[in-house]
């Protein structure tokens, strides 16, 4: 749902709405001049929906799809242009000559090889398609071949498509300059092309250019699975959008004590996984799972109630764990779906007396506390502001579903949170960092968004000139200036690596089961990586003086980065405040819906040692205080503090430690459960094995004379059997 509105609001860039312009207008105008007849008219127009249908694809924009769902298709739009050319041919008195009937039987042999060139595409694919997805998994035993060049099935069907335009091109100067030969020649570049095309395919269908079959497979990621003897799972199934949820859990896994695994269902999740060297297997087929061995395991971690955790809940050698993927007052938080686990971790008291109070099953004794791991790279507060201009973060949380104004307060209150900060007393330093979704839904918010950033710009354009900064910004010029430059090295530096920067990470050319193949553990890039985004993080913010605002957006510089950055913090209701809580540092929320600070505060426990701001952002000035004015002016220091014990726990033991002892407790509740079992197992077979002391020998004769107790009937006999082996 998330997805679809995010690409419905993404199709209306500029440049790819006047694309699909062009294409419905150009249409028309080849029909037009063709009828006509006109023959420049037509070569424009043609040129000019074949540049617009090239840019969609190349931006792989949404509308390529929405064409298709009103039967204007790639292969339907390229066919109405060849029968319009065959229109004008006819039009200017051509149809008895023999580029017409040339013309024709080209194009439509041209038409004829798209079948075969489709269908090798496909069968290329399928047979490249393996069962399951890994990272970090040696499969070498299963000799996986490389992949087809990815210039033959990256948008074959367009680039098959397009080759029509030699043809195109050839017959327009025939026409033109009377000519036939370079209509000749044109068309057959088209089919030849297109024969070469169908022919490159065929080596990939030989055996030797296939993955090994399904079960093949299989047995060699069991094979893996009882060699690396995997203990703790992490298992997440999700929509595209929601891969930041397995994400932040993934310098946890790289900690947790043991041998560590994440389980995947999705494809489309393994692409978007950060970097790490845990070993990940993805197995989207829900009867491929249930036969895995994964007998060693003995605690799942579940990110997120979906009803693909079924797949793995059924287990019961494993003991099953809530971790969630953030801690906040949100309904998620307190889903009552949560009482099918054997327990719940949250981070601190809050999250049990959220489901105390909620009242949902989920009981008491299977909370624990463990804290939040990822929360580690928050910095704690000083108490003083970090440079001689404090900064503050704006980082609202985006508008939801519906229109409640309790949602964000960037609809209602974000213009007048942004220019108080702008217009203070006393300079600030303003870094606007949106949520990534904010206005994918509602036009308001979008436009406010927009108004938001253009008065930071344009105060940051102001601040740049301003006389106070000029000695400061004169004396840090070099500093920027080789900072920049960093940057630019280290960003190179990512995309060798193929890591995903704030750049598009470089196409490598391979397919799943090459991936696959080829992604190994590699300790050394993994650790360069995370020195580079490290660097990365430290080069950006010395790139700009520490008194320019700033809007952020994208996954870099992080949220975390931005919190570490800043002097305080202004949010809506969500994991933000939670996180930034742990840094220590003063924050307000804006009651948007407009409870009353009371009703405010009872409702929403993250709130509590906040300022509390109305619409009007008029309290503003008890946050800034807060920030500068010393211990004396931050009255909420010591709510602050107690909060944060509330909502994340102590401080010590880590909260890595607490985690590690938690995954150590349940995995021994689980050998604990799975050799009592053994034993009451072993004593029933026993038992039933052993003949009773009481019970005659059978011996086959009938008992005492008596023929109605002798030999049990054969559906008797199988009764027994099947209860003795039950």
């Amino acid at each position: 749902m998330i997805s679809t509105a995010i690409r419905l609001a993404r199709v209306g860039s500029g440049s790819e709405l006047a694309a699909a312009a062009v294409i419905g207008l150009g249409y028309p105008c080849i029909m037009l001049a063709a009828l006509i007849p006109n023959l420049w008219i037509f070569a424009a127009a043609v040129a000019a929906t074949y540049v617009a249908d090239q840019h969609l694809h190349q931006r792989g924009s949404y509308l390529i799809n929405r064409l298709g769902k009103v039967r204007a298709g790639l292969s339907i739009r390229f066919l109405v242009r060849q029968l319009l050319l065959i229109l004008l041919l006819a039009r200017m008195q051509l149809a008895e000559q023999t580029i017409f009937y040339l013309t024709i039987a080209s194009l439509l042999l041209f038409y004829g090889l798209q079948a075969p060139h489709g269908a090798l595409v496909t069968l290329v694919r399928l047979r490249r398609k393996m069962p399951v997805v890994t990272r970090n998994i040696d499969l070498g035993m299963l000799r996986i071949p490389s992949a087809p060049p990815r210039r033959l099935l990256n948008r074959s069907a367009e680039k098959m498509l397009h080759l029509d335009i030699f043809g195109f091109t050839g017959v327009l100067i025939a026409v033109q300059s009377g000519k036939d030969v370079f209509g000749y020649v044109g068309l057959g570049l088209t089919v030849a092309l297109a024969i070469g095309y169908v022919a490159a395919l065929l080596p990939y269908l030989r055996r030797n250019r296939r993955v090994p079959a399904v079960d093949t497979v299989l047995q060699g990621v069991d094979e893996w699975l009882r060699e690396y003897r995997p203990t703790t799972v992490l298992y997440f199934s999700g929509s595209r959008d929601s891969a930041y949820q397995v994400n932040m859990w993934l310098d946890t896994m790289k900690q947790v004590e043991g041998r560590p695994l994440i389980v995947l269902r999705e494809r489309h999740i393994v692409g978007q996984l950060g970097p790490t060297s845990v070993p990940v297997l993805c197995v989207p087929s829900a009867t491929h799972l249930m036969n895995m061995d994964l007998s060693t395991v003995r605690v799942a971690l579940y990110a997120a109630n979906v009803g693909k955790n079924i797949h793995m809940l059924r287990v019961p050698t494993m003991k099953h764990v809530f971790i969630g993927h953030g801690d906040s007052d949100k309904v998620a938080s307190i889903n009552p779906f949560s009482k099918v686990y054997d327990e719940v971790w949250s981070a601190g008291r809050a999250g049990r007396d959220r489901y105390a109070l909620a009242d949902v099953g989920v009981r008491d004794e299977d909370i624990v506390e463990v804290g939040r791991p990822q929360l580690a790279p928050i910095q704690t507060w000083t108490g003083t502001p970090k440079n001689p201009v404090p900064t503050v973060l704006y980082a609202p949380t985006w508008e939801g579903w519906d229109d409640n104004p309790g949602n964000t307060s960037i609809l209602l209150a974000g213009e007048n949170i942004v220019r108080r900060l702008l217009e203070a007393q006393e300079p600030v330093r303003v870094l606007y960092k949106p949520h990534p979704f904010t206005g994918t839904r509602s036009p308001q918010a979008k436009a406010v968004h927009a108004r938001i950033t253009a008065m930071v710009e344009a105060a940051a354009a102001e601040r740049a000139t301003d006389a106070r900064w000029a000695k400061d910004a004169a004396e840090l010029q070099a500093e920027q200036s080789a900072a920049t430059a960093e940057l630019a090295r280290i960003e190179a530096r990512l995309g060798e690596l193929g890591a995903k920067g704030r750049g598009k990470a470089k196409p490598t050319g391979k397919d799943e089961a090459e991936t696959s193949r080829d992604a190994l553990a590699d300790p050394a890039r993994e650790a360069e990586l995370a020195q580079l985004k490290d660097e990365w993080n430290a080069a950006y913010w010395r790139s700009f003086g520490w008194w320019e605002h700033r809007v952020i957006t994208g996954a870099e510089p992080r949220l975390y980065d931005c919190f570490n950055e800043s002097d305080g913090m202004v949010s809506d209701i969500s994991s933000v405040v939670s996180d930034f809580i742990a840094s220590g540092k003063p924050y307000a929320v804006t009651d948007s819906a407009e409870l009353g600070v009371e009703e405010f505060k009872q409702q929403n426990t993250a709130v509590r040692a906040a300022v509390i701001l109305s619409n009007s952002a008029a309290q503003l000035d008890e946050l800034l205080a807060a920030i500068t004015g010393g211990e004396s002016a931050d009255l909420l220091a010591d709510a602050r503090r107690e909060l944060k014990a509330y909502l994340l726990g102590p401080d010590e033991p880590a909260s890595i430690v607490q985690f590690n002892d938690a995954v150590r407790a349940l995995a021994d509740k689980s050998e604990a459960r799975n050799q009592g079992v053994a034993q009451r197992m072993g004593v029933e077979l026993a038992a039933a094995a052993e003949p009773s002391d009481s019970a005659p020998e059978a011996t086959g004769d009938p008992v005492d004379g008596d023929s109605s107790t002798g030999d049990l009937t054969g559906s008797e006999s199988a009764d027994v059997d099947s209860t003795v082996a039950g």
